[in-house]
């Protein structure tokens, strides 16, 4: 049994999202407030916490409609005769997970209280959780009564002054209403699904199924018995040494911060307490226990004795009054009951040299390890629980009676890499499902199920992950004027659909660099190692708003970066393409060469030929407008292509300007700083150039010589060399990049500025600029 997946309605700013859950990891990846928090917290809440639920958890421009009914309600408690109060209007407004198991047939036993019919045999199980009201006529009878109060006192006043207040009172909507009063109205009620009804998400947007409000929920909780759920929160802190500790809550679970040292007295109470249900090997520690209480209570007689004797002095204890007597109860986790229990040994102790153990508590580790150990012990102590080790596994089964544990474990973390090394995520990522699954009637086997779900910011956790484990969650534009921005969850191994070449080559190829591309605001596709060294310091000396933004620049080599095309187009990433003209021959093999007008060439770049503009001749290319060098998908997302554009420069000083045609990044940084490269000391392709400005003054022939330097010359080498013997700043941005970049700080800017507007007034959606 697993989980298959999970739709999300009305929780935040996921209006509408489907969740496919991997069956052992799956990761959420996506940038800053595009909803894994929320993803994270919908779960947390439906599954362990409900009593959690707050009204910011609705989708915010729900409210509108909600606070709609209550004026509905407020204009009928007017009315001499009132309609019955009925949950349809709220259906479509109210929080709600549906989680979809996956069930065998050997385990339809285990799901008799959720089969749909009695010919069920094996697949899809739903059950749909809605936070709603618990009783709608209450509900509705306590708002009224608390507009009225309002309305009564706001009427009293005005009488008795004479003077009408413009004041606000509480509740002036249903919505302030329910910021005080939510708990004691609403719960989290669960019902049964059809999986005939089924519906795969359209362009994202998840269709679930409609639950009418005459079903009646199921009783208590559907997923009792079938699946362990554990969790370890973002919030996890190491509590100060001072704190004290509360044995009852380290025993949560789920629960919040805790020291290392509280875990381990959490684990020991659990699964290894000797006096929990004693075995014959627990025997000795508890007789050595007991031994050590009698000496100890016979050495506080003694000491108590001149105390207690002057205390009798008072006459008391009088003939018939009982004595005062002294005993002492030593636990065996009081051993471990203090801030010290766990320390880190710095220098082991040596008897030859004398040499005693060196350590130092908890607190003294760095945070990073502090909490690589604490979710490691964590992970190892919830599979231990999930499987009744020791102590637990006597008292849930006493008399040897066979353990029937849930067959799924469903594991939630959120953010690993808080205070961790990169490598150290790295580390972690690869073994945190393999610690889960360390237990002899685990390993391989596939009786019971364990899944893992990690929400992250981290590139490196998301480079060790399988990239069919990634589940993006990108942030949508508001879908109309009385919407606020929502987010969409895309399930990465759906992207390349069945082209098996190309993402063999763009997963080998992120795996080869990094995975920030899951993480950014926008994305710069660059075409050789010269670009992805130049184009950041031309952004951090002429572009502000997009070195503020986070930028993804990723070098995809050679004319590859078509092959990205189903990839950026998923994520929905703001992209610039920088890539090169490529001119080839007309006829034959298009074998390279300088690009000319009138000559029927042709482009070798796949990028331009396939993906945007899709025009292969370099006659069309080089006049081509700025408009169709862009691919707009919608008010969020677009990409533009920047590639060589003719340049009118004067050769030589005081000549005739005359057009020249770049091939490439490097001989289009070369035109437009001919004066700098003419006296720039240098070697190697440098020197070349330097010389070739020098020999040809026609553009022609320049433009010759350029090619056949470049079709030999090392361009890292050239760039590197450039970076170290002259300041980027002092270099003209070629054209065509200069065009690319002021287009993307342009949308960076629009889409700013529109989901600042849509979030501050909730209902605005700006023009496409």
């Amino acid at each position: 049994m697993r989980i298959d997946f999970v739709e999300i309605q009305n929780f935040r700013k996921l209006e509408s999202v489907r969740i496919d859950i991997a069956k052992q990891t799956t990761l959420f990846v996506g940038a800053n407030n595009s909803g894994k928090t929320s993803a994270m917290v919908a779960m947390r809440q439906f599954l362990v916490d409900r009593a959690k639920f707050g009204t910011n958890d609705f989708t915010l421009s729900n409210w509108t409609a909600i606070n709609k009914i209550g004026m509905d309600w407020l204009a009928e408690a007017g009315k001499a005769e009132t309609k019955p109060v009925d949950l349809a209007p709220w259906i479509d407004f109210l929080p709600a997970m549906d989680v979809w198991l996956n069930v065998r047939s050997n385990e339809v036993h285990r799901v008799r209280h959720l089969l749909p019919t009695l010919n069920w045999t094996e697949g899809l199980l739903g059950v749909r959780l809605r936070f709603e009201p618990k009783d709608l006529g209450a509900l509705y009878k306590d708002f009224v009564a608390a507009a009225a109060m309002v309305r009564d006192a706001m009427e009293a006043a005005k009488k008795g002054s004479g003077k009408e207040y413009k004041v606000k009172l509480w509740p002036a909507s249903l919505r302030e209403f329910l910021d005080k009063r939510l708990k004691s109205h609403f719960e989290v009620r669960a019902y049964l699904l059809d999986a005939s009804k089924l519906v795969a998400p359209d362009h994202g947007i998840a269709k679930p199924q409609n639950v009418e409000s005459g079903n009646e929920p199921l009783e208590g909780d559907p997923f009792k018995g079938l699946v362990k759920i554990n969790l370890i929160n973002a919030q996890r802190g190491f509590n100060d040494a001072s704190e004290t500790e509360n044995l009852e809550e380290e025993a949560n679970e789920s629960g919040g911060k805790h020291r290392l040292s509280s875990q381990l007295r959490s684990y020991y109470l659990r699964h290894l307490d000797p006096s929990q249900t004693p075995e014959s090997s627990d025997l000795e520690a508890l007789e050595a226990i007991e031994a050590a209480q009698v000496l100890f209570d016979q050495r506080l007689l003694v000491g108590f004795e001149p105390s207690l004797s002057e205390v009798e002095t008072m006459n008391y204890p009088g003939i018939t009054d009982p004595k005062i007597a002294i005993a002492t109860r030593i636990r065996p986790v009081d051993g471990l009951n203090h801030d010290t229990a766990i320390q880190y040994e710095v220098i082991k102790a040596d008897e030859k040299l004398g040499r005693t153990a060196l350590r130092l508590p908890e607190d003294h580790n760095g945070l990073g390890y502090q909490n690589l150990i604490s979710m490691v012990f964590r992970l190892m102590s919830f599979r231990d629980g999930w499987m009744k080790v020791g102590k637990a596994g006597k008292r849930a089964a006493p008399d040897g009676e066979a353990l029937d544990m849930p067959p799924l474990h469903f594991v939630l973390i959120e953010e690993p890499e808080a205070h961790l090394h990169a490598q150290v995520q790295q580390v972690f990522i690869k073994r945190a499902y393999q610690i889960l699954r360390k237990h002899p009637e685990l390993g391989d086997k596939d009786e019971l199920c364990t899944q893992l779900v990690i929400s992250t910011h981290s590139s490196h956790v998301a480079h060790e992950s399988e990239f069919a484990s990634l589940r993006y969650f990108r942030r949508l534009p508001a879908p109309s004027a009385d919407k606020v921005p929502i987010s969409t969850v895309i399930n990465m191994s759906e992207v390349f659909g069945v082209d098996g070449d190309t993402e063999k080559f763009v997963i080998r190829y992120l795996k080869a660099t990094h995975c920030d591309l899951f993480f950014a605001d926008a994305a710069i596709l660059v075409e050789g190692p010269a670009e992805r060294m130049l184009v950041p310091h031309f952004i951090r000396a002429n572009y502000e708003r997009i070195s503020q933004a986070y930028i993804t620049v990723l070098e995809i080599g050679g004319s590859h970066a078509h092959r990205f095309q189903p990839l950026v187009d998923s994520l929905g990433l703001i992209t610039l393409v920088i890539t090169d003209l490529d001119a080839g021959e007309a006829a034959g093999s298009h074998a390279a060469t300088q690009p000319e007008r009138g000559k029927a060439q042709v482009t070798n770049n796949h990028t331009l030929k396939t993906w945007i503009p899709k025009s292969a001749s370099i006659d069309d290319l080089l006049d081509l407008p700025p408009a169709r060098k862009v691919k707009e998908h919608d008010h969020f997302y677009g990409v533009r292509v920047a590639y060589q554009t003719p340049s009118n420069l004067s050769l030589v000083d005081g000549a005739q300007a005359v057009e020249v045609l770049a091939n490439t990044f490097e001989d289009a940084l070369l035109y437009e700083n001919l004066t700098l490269f003419r006296g720039l000391a240098g070697t190697g392709m440098i020197a070349r150039f330097r010389e070739a400005l020098a020999e040809n003054l026609d553009a022609k022939a320049l433009g010759a010589a350029f090619f056949k330097i470049l079709r030999s010359g090392n361009k890292a080498e050239f760039a590197l060399e450039l970076l170290f013997s002259q300041d980027p700043k002092k270099l003209t941005v070629p054209k065509y990049i200069r065009d690319g970049l002021e287009w993307l700080q342009s949308e960076i800017r629009r889409k700013e500025i529109e989901t600042a507007e849509q979030t501050s007034v909730g209902v605005k959606a700006a023009p496409k600029a």
